[in-house]
């Protein structure tokens, strides 16, 4: 991440689901598990749905993934972890497969 992004909090309309994304490149960024929430789904069906994109070449990998480092709290120490993120585009790509309220 560069030093101009920036954290955007997105909650839902429902007020359910509150989300920090990253706003980094002219993107949004979320991470498997902040799709899971917005969506509604588990992150193994997420994974699924992102798989497929890919699979299908819809996007390309290199393009719309990034790592993060990301502190974590683990027990009563925190550590630094790299997250994987995806853009926008993946994220538009897997809410027109998932059939929630909130997806396609």
């Amino acid at each position: 991440m560069d030093n101009n992004s920036k954290i955007i909090i997105y909650i839902t309309e429902d007020g359910l689901v509150k989300i920090d994304t990253t706003f980094d490149s002219e993107t949004v960024w979320l991470s498997l598990d902040q799709m899971s929430a917005l969506f509604q789904r588990d992150k193994s069906t997420i994974f699924r749905y992102i798989k497929n994109v890919y699979e299908e070449v819809e996007l390309i990998r290199k393009a719309t993934v990034a790592n993060f480092a990301t502190v974590q709290n683990e027990g009563n120490r925190q550590a630094e972890r790299n997250i994987v993120y995806y853009n926008l585009d993946v994220i538009i790509s897997v809410g027109y497969r998932v059939k929630s309220k909130r997806g396609g």
